[in-house]
């Protein structure tokens, strides 16, 4: 008679174990999916695009068949190391100050005003930058997109650079200062050096955080069918060359926007494996 409860009791555990399996793993395998069709279906219609001319011509002329994107591909890169330069420092100092003044009342206020920035659409930074860079200098310019995404980057890369300096072993820290090094001196050789991986993958994530950015860039670099390296002028990038071009009504244009898209997400995607191998080592 025991037996046979402990075997219902069994079989009962047996069949929700199954349904829980089932439950998990359905949606994972819907979602995997999904992200599967969404690359395939940029790399089938991207590749199509893809040759020298796409990678070293500029846009033609409206209607006509053939140039390429370069002028979007060297935009991208000028925007993406003018927010860099820009959200790089503010963000490791940010980060220094809530790691040195953990759990203080201004600390925490920075705490809450970064995560406020956080949940700021794009689209209302990209307004502001163009009342107070762009009407002012009375042009659109890569300056202005370049300071637009480095404050869409400020709040991940502040989060991720705070958690890998309360990463560092305390013991470090009081080891150096236990010797008579300066408080200074302790952060600069002993703290940044050993959370140094960390600080190298946050700026990979904002980087590749600000890399499909478009909206930002329609009020500050607006775009710019022709290849220009002037940081006070308009300037073209990838998301702006894929709005434009997929909203047009020519399937040449329609077929660029393609290889424009492949190549942002191979960009991502290089970014995302080279942060994974970091973390690996």
């Amino acid at each position: 008679m025991e037996n046979n409860v402990f075997a219902g009791q069994y079989r009962g555990r047996k069949r929700k174990d199954i349904f829980f399996r089932i439950a998990v793993m359905v949606p994972a395998g819907i979602v995997i999916a999904l992200l599967f069709l969404i690359l395939a279906q940029v790399v089938v219609n991207g590749a199509k695009s893809l040759n020298f001319d796409f990678f070293f011509q500029q846009q033609k002329p409206f209607g006509e068949i053939g140039g390429g994107i370069v002028q979007a591909i060297v935009g991208t890169l000028m925007l993406l190391a003018t927010a860099i330069v820009i959200a790089l420092p503010f963000s490791l100092l940010a980060a220094l100050y809530l790691y040195e003044h953990k759990g203080s009342k201004r600390a925490n206020g920075l705490l809450s005003v970064v995560n406020t920035l956080q949940g700021i659409p794009s689209i209302v930074i990209g307004v502001v930058i163009y009342s107070w860079v762009v009407v002012p200098m009375k042009t659109f310019s890569a300056l202005s997109g370049g300071i637009a995404l480095s404050i869409v980057m400020l709040p991940l890369m502040i989060s991720m650079i705070k958690e890998s300096l309360e990463m560092v072993p305390a013991s470090y820290v009081e080891a150096a200062l236990a010797l008579g090094a300066p408080r200074w001196r302790v952060i600069v050789e002993i703290v940044l050096p050993a959370a140094g991986s960390g600080i190298l993958e946050a700026t990979g994530l904002g980087i590749a955080r600000a890399a499909g950015e478009t909206a930002p860039l329609l009020f500050t670099a607006f775009g710019n069918p022709f290849l220009s390296l002037n940081f006070k002028g308009p300037i073209s990038a990838l998301p702006l060359v894929i709005y434009e071009y997929i909203k047009s009504p020519y399937d040449d244009w329609h077929q660029k926007a393609w290889g424009a898209a492949l190549l942002l997400v191979v960009f991502v995607l290089s970014l995302n494996l080279f942060i994974g191998t970091r973390k690996k080592r």
